[in-house]
């Protein structure tokens, strides 16, 4: 079954869970949900924190990009939390050149190049993403 809030998947994560998985799966829960309501209840709860800065901060930048996206009534409070942003810079591709790192500078979303995530255009697609009224959103993985 998959998870029904963010705070879900992060709780499978934090239990051993993939973390690509677990947050694809919330994914296509949020995508699927039949109304603004349902999707803002699967944001409400704040993901405990991990102690892994980079997720604990994508974790925040998810809520905010999502919430954004599908002009949800407001962003998360929690999504603001000090902890929820990065103290330095992470570019999200396994690729290290110099090319790479500017254009995932210039092309990250706001909700994600504010916490100091440096990732693709659209972040979070899904092959589901297009059964939603607002398509949108891949996870960034963790090339380290």
């Amino acid at each position: 079954m998959r998870p029904a809030t963010l705070a879900e998947a992060i709780e499978r994560v934090m239990a051993g869970e993939p973390r690509d998985v677990a947050l694809a799966e919330f994914l296509d829960t949020f995508y699927l949900a039949s109304s603004p309501d349902r999707r803002s209840a699967a944001l409400a709860v704040a993901p405990a924190l991990t102690g892994d800065a980079r997720l604990d901060a994508l974790v925040g930048a998810i809520a905010d990009y999502l919430a954004r996206q599908y002009r949800l009534p407001h962003v998360p409070d929690w999504a603001f939390e000090p902890e929820r942003f990065l103290d330095s810079p992470w570019h999200t591709s396994p690729f290290a050149s110099n090319e790479m790192r500017e254009f995932l500078t210039f092309s990250s979303p706001a909700e994600f190049s504010s916490r100091n995530i440096f990732t693709e255009e659209r972040p979070l697609r899904r092959a589901r993403a297009h059964l939603a009224k607002v398509s949108k959103p891949s996870v960034p993985s963790d090339p380290a």
